[in-house]
């Protein structure tokens, strides 16, 4: 069964998506939209995409589009979501989901009311580190999880303009990158019982640097990511046995680390293409399948990851002017 996908949004993540669907076998890339027909255009053809499109309904009612790739930012993931879902099409949109729970929860009630495959494109879920790791968490290998310890900063000049910090496009470090620390400690340790953190905001109210303590009945993960400078960038992962730590810029892992009483034992595991091919394999298993949701990021995972923030938000009074 050949996939045909669509993309909206013709941005840099959906260019490095764009080149990774073209390694998977199955799978094509039928078409493209953007705002301006112009740049449709030009990523349509650097593409091999069929057709391009110059906004985004067109798109969204070509019956031979199967599924979509949402790469718009943040405070658009709803509105367009829902235009994707109710004209039939699958959905594959990028994280967050939507800037909040009530948003979210929208999404999954059309989804299921469209009866469309829906899944938020945490393309770390599958990644081949991160799934190993997991793996042999789950049998025992480190013992019992006492501590995670993950980070994501990259330094990033401010402009009020730039998605990353503009409010009104849900900026701030936490939908952005903060969701990968609290994607960790969730896929190893579920929900927490508490959450403490303290943000650091910018004028204009977009969170710039948060610290994260999750407080689990037998366990701690210590979490921090921001906008202004460079960080380590691993996760690392300690149990009563022994720990792994994920590479560096550990979300897309090309490998990981395995301590056992200071014994350090690599672990090489490159990923096919960027990355973004393992997401992509899922949601076509899950098409090819019937199947309306992904068994390894699942609506409620990503509810839960959502409500987490909401948390955190809440705490540091992390507002949006459109909400």
């Amino acid at each position: 069964m050949e996939i045909r996908w669509g993309i909206i949004g013709c941005g840099n993540i959906a260019s490095k998506f764009a080149n990774d669907l073209a390694l998977v076998e199955g799978n094509t890339l039928y078409a493209v939209a953007s705002r301006s027909q112009d740049k449709a255009a030009l990523f349509g053809e650097k593409h091999r995409a069929k057709k391009a499109y110059g906004n985004y309904e067109a798109i969204c009612k070509d019956d031979k589009v199967d599924i979509i790739y949402l790469a718009t930012p943040h405070s658009s993931h709803m509105e367009y979501g829902l235009m994707v879902m109710n004209n039939g099409k699958h959905l594959l949109c990028e994280k967050p989901l939507a800037v909040n729970t009530a948003q979210v929860n929208e999404l999954i009630y059309t989804a299921k009311k469209n009866q469309v495959f829906l899944m938020e494109a945490l393309w770390s879920r599958f990644n081949p580190s991160i799934i190993e790791v997991l793996d042999r968490i789950n049998i025992g290998d480190i013992g019992d999880v006492k501590y995670i310890n993950a980070d994501f900063y990259f330094k990033k000049e401010f402009d009020p303009n730039h998605r990353l910090f503009n409010p009104n496009l849900a900026g701030g470090s936490l939908l952005d990158i903060g969701l990968y620390p609290l994607f960790l400690s969730y896929i190893v340790l579920g929900m927490p019982k508490e959450i403490i953190s303290k943000s650091r905001l910018q004028s204009n109210g977009v969170d710039l640097q948060t610290s994260v303590i999750l407080e689990y009945e037998n366990a701690q993960s210590i979490l921090s990511f921001g906008l202004e400078t460079q960080s380590n960038m691993l996760g690392c992962i300690h149990g009563t046995l022994g720990s792994f730590e994920l590479h560096d810029r550990w979300h897309e892992a090309q490998g990981y680390t395995e301590i056992n009483e200071r014994v350090r034992v690599n672990h090489s595991k490159p990923t096919r293409g960027y990355g973004y091919t393992y997401e992509i394999m899922e949601c076509a298993k899950a098409i090819s399948t019937e199947k309306l949701l992904s068994d390894k990021w699942s609506h409620q995972d990503s509810l839960n990851l959502i409500k987490m923030c909401d948390i955190i938000r809440s705490q540091n009074d992390i507002k949006y002017p459109f909400e």
